[in-house]
């Protein structure tokens, strides 16, 4: 008997933007948000006629979000990010709610006779909520992809908010339950995953899908920071070590000889929690005065511009899902001092400089080693930079793009 082709139609992609609108308040993006942000844009680009918009409003209420007003509003986020428009906070706030009147919920229309919805998630928001969840879905009769960033909140729960690892839990636990597949940022996150959800039973498929890197025109930074420094990229909480980084400079001021230049350390990310012996030496330690920039609001295009200057960036982490900044360090060339643990070294593969996170000894050579202007360290990584592969938006959707599909083709299968 010869087989039927089937021809199976391609499914609707409904992207929730839930994330974006949360933080409509915030000049400044976080990595999520970044990351939701190419989602919507790379989606439009690759699936024009597939993809829709949703999102659980920041008062709460889900429906549908007109496409004319998410272009309109993606467009003036990304201004707001890069710097191009500045509002004083009446200002910002008037702004949002007059974008959030455009975004309002709209219905959800009826199902297209054979043709199989997906609700697509890039971010965690309202994932431990599990009956909002389990309602949207049931609304929009669509199956469920969602990225996951990482578990770093259940395997290391001293770095996380009070409750965190709870409520963490609770989102991994709802996509358990709920998803059809999950994309992983990486393979440390996806062996987690897996760790977590054997023991629950609930186990969607899980693949591996690089986040892509961003790269935008070579413009130089309106916050000008004197030559050498080295940048650390990230909010300033616990698991992000910057207490290594700050006691380092310190030891490299109170040891300064007569002609010998400090390098400066640059700090972009706001402060976060649990930070207390950080922010007490950013405050109060007069030996990093003249040392340390914290850099709390910079736009996209100035932290573009301070890496490009930066001798390295630093990213002494504990814990890592993923590594952004080094994947967009390495992209503009820049050498990479990083901690050696297994989400880095999967985004950095042998460029960057490997240390151990507690070393201070070691980071503090490779520093002073780096920070020097005919630096042998320096040379020799931006040789190994060559050979490094940077990972892609494209690639990446088109991964996701992929895992619909086949959800697709089994649902109509069954």
């Amino acid at each position: 008997m010869s087989a039927v082709a089937v021809e199976v139609v391609q499914p609707e992609i409904i992207l929730d933007l839930s994330r974006l609108l949360s933080r409509i308040l915030h000049p400044t993006p976080t990595g999520i948000d970044r990351v939701e942000m190419a989602y919507a844009r790379e989606l439009l680009r690759l699936i024009p006629d597939q993809l829709h918009f949703a999102a659980v409003q920041p008062y709460g209420a889900y429906g549908r979000l007109p496409r004319r007003n998410v272009l309109e509003f993606l467009d003036q986020t990304e201004m707001l990010w890069n710097g191009q428009t500045s509002f004083s906070k009446t200002r910002l706030r008037l702004q949002a709610a007059a974008k959030l009147f455009q975004l309002r919920p709209r219905r959800i229309p009826s199902p297209t006779p054979g043709r199989v919805r997906i609700y697509l998630q890039a971010s965690p928001h309202h994932l431990d909520r599990p009956g909002r969840v389990r309602a949207i879905l049931q609304r929009e009769a669509a199956r469920f992809v969602c990225l996951v960033h990482d578990l770093i909140p259940i395997q290391y729960p001293e770095y996380a908010r009070p409750g965190g690892a709870e409520r963490h839990g609770r989102r991994i636990d709802t996509l358990g339950q709920h998803a059809d597949a999950l994309v992983a940022n990486s393979a440390a996150t996806r062996e987690a995953l897996i760790a977590y959800l054997t023991p629950t039973g609930g186990f969607p498929d899980i693949t591996v899908a690089h986040l892509g890197t961003h790269v935008g025109a070579h413009t130089a930074p309106t916050l000008q920071v004197a030559s050498p420094y080295f940048i650390c990229v990230g909010t300033i909480e616990p698991r992000k070590n910057h207490l290594l980084l700050l006691n380092l400079w310190r030891r490299m001021a109170e040891e300064k000889r007569p002609g010998e230049i400090i390098p400066k350390l640059v700090l972009i990310g706001r402060r976060g929690w649990e930070n207390e012996n950080v922010i007490d030496m950013l405050d109060r330690c007069p030996s990093l005065t003249d040392h340390v920039v914290e850099a709390k609001r910079v736009s996209d295009r100035d932290i573009e511009g301070l890496i490009r200057g930066a001798k390295a960036l630093l990213l002494p982490s504990f814990a890592e899902g993923y590594g952004m900044p080094v994947a967009e360090a390495l992209a503009m060339n820049v050498p990479v001092i990083c901690s050696d643990i297994a989400a880095l070294r999967e985004v950095g593969g042998q460029a960057p400089e490997y240390l151990d996170p507690v070393d201070g000894m070691a980071w503090l050579s490779a520093i002073r080693a780096y920070a020097t202007e005919d630096s042998r360290e320096r040379a020799a990584q931006q040789e190994r930079i060559a050979s490094w592969s940077m990972p892609t938006w494209p690639d990446h959707l088109k991964a996701v793009l992929t895992i619909c599909s086949r959800i697709a083709t089994t649902n109509v299968a069954g």
